[in-house]
């Protein structure tokens, strides 16, 4: 049978994704099959997850999935040896009001599968302090077990001893202490880490971080600390309607955030995906019945996109006669313009008539509940849709008709309505369930 831990830490970037990355590799390397997910609405990581175990990885988030969704994901580690659940944020960070089954924090997911924590903490600046912040998150909620801590970037060998009797002094495991190590850091850029299938050495830098790893924490004590797990066979607790049966999906380095579950969950119904890039001027496939243009970096490839004439006319062709919908920076490209961060106004397909800047960055991020005023591909008038909104370009104008009327987590209405105009539709939120 399996065994689940959960990484997680006080907050975020402290280490919780290199130390994931790390264990799994460091244990594939043993021969066990290491099974990742990602608690909540991180579209990034779970590619990293994948180049590090050879498997799938997917997010669980209590706030837009019920419990059943929920198991039945994780229910793909049955045949692991090992469950790993990366965290996001810190432990016990989420929305003020409680979604479908918790208000998205990473607490959530490891109280309702049972799975103890190993927390990620970075002590710099602090020694004892940080004995004080592991108690706090141990005892603040009773339903949530930790495992012990693992510690990052410590100082110095005198640095490493005192957090360490601190810890023991308290009762609280120490399974290692990280040396700062740069050439184990992951790039980042203005929406998180630089993807995976970006990073042409993302391979011997997960074999780095769990060598790194092997060397200074006790492998063999972490595996101890999770908890056997006995999954049930889930049945299929998806509910989730493809948006046709041929989607033409694009996906390239400027259009590549979507949840993995959302397309096995449109495969598992029958549809079938073929994809195409706009990067490299491809239009959508001709025999597909609509085409799903994801969120990505439509801002950092705006001036190729523009030029992609191939792309733009094959799309507004598709449009004439089938729907075209667009999440996020999908979205954008289906709109009027983009103007870049250097304040460079690039045409976009205009297929609806919202125009973004980037020029004067806002970020817009949160939960979002949508009712939908009209249909869009794979939902009906009326639906209520669950996601996620993060993005930081300044809306300049969205003339058209509304698709949705959106709330933010808190109940409050929000300006970012998504659009619908003949065929295409498009929404800022990334999907992420449907409400039963």
């Amino acid at each position: 049978m399996p065994a689940g831990l959960v990484i997680s830490a006080p907050a975020s970037g402290v280490g919780k994704t290199t130390l994931t990355l790390a264990l799994a590799r460091a244990w594939r390397h043993r021969g066990l099959n290491v099974q990742c997910f990602k608690s909540g609405p991180d579209y990034i990581d779970p590619a990293f997850h994948a180049a590090a175990t050879g498997r799938a990885s997917v997010n669980v988030d209590s706030w837009a999935m019920d419990r059943a969704t929920i198991e039945h994901l994780v229910s793909r580690g049955t045949d692991a040896d090992i469950v790993l659940a990366e965290g996001s944020m810190g432990l016990f960070d989420g929305v003020a009001a409680r979604g479908v089954s918790g208000t998205g924090a990473t607490a959530d997911i490891a109280e309702m599968l049972g799975w103890p924590v190993v927390l990620v903490i970075d002590p710099s600046g602090q020694a004892q302090t940080t004995a004080a912040i592991a108690a706090g998150l141990r005892d603040y909620r009773p339903g949530v077990r930790l495992a012990g801590v693992v510690l990052n970037r410590v100082a110095s060998p005198r640095h490493e001893d005192l957090v360490r009797r601190a810890l023991h002094d308290i009762g609280i495991p120490m399974f290692g202490a990280l040396p700062r190590h740069a050439e184990i850091s992951l790039p980042k850029r203005h929406l998180g880490l630089v993807q995976a299938e970006e990073q042409a050495e993302i391979g011997k830098l997960i074999d780095e971080a769990a060598r790194f790893v092997v060397e200074h924490v006790d492998l063999d004590a972490v595996l101890r600390a999770a908890a056997v797990w006995s999954p049930q066979a889930a049945a299929n607790g998806l509910n989730v309607t493809p948006p046709g049966q041929r989607v033409a999906l694009a996906r390239d380095a400027a259009f590549s955030f979507v949840y993995p579950h959302m397309l096995e969950a449109w495969r598992a119904a029958g549809a079938e995906i073929s994809t195409f890039s706009p990067l490299a001027d491809e239009a959508p496939d001709a025999s597909a019945d609509v085409c799903w243009l994801p969120g990505g970096y439509p801002e950092l490839h705006a001036g190729k996109i523009a030029a992609s004439a191939r792309f733009c006319s094959g799309l507004r062709a598709f449009a004439e006669t089938r729907p075209v919908h667009g999440e996020c920076g999908g979205y954008m490209v289906l709109g009027t313009a983009l103007t870049d961060a250097d304040g460079v106004r690039h045409e976009m397909a205009g297929l609806l008539g919202l125009e973004t800047s980037f020029a004067k960055r806002r970020m817009h991020l949160g939960y979002r509940l949508a009712a939908l005023a009209a249909p869009m591909p794979g939902h009906q008038a009326g639906a209520r849709l669950r996601g996620h909104e993060f993005h930081y370009s300044t809306i300049l104008a969205q003339p058209d008709t509304p698709l949705a009327v959106v709330h933010d987590a808190t109940g409050a209405v929000i300006a970012e309505t998504g659009s619908r105009r003949g065929q295409a539709t498009g929404t800022f939120f990334h999907l992420i369930a449907e409400d039963r």
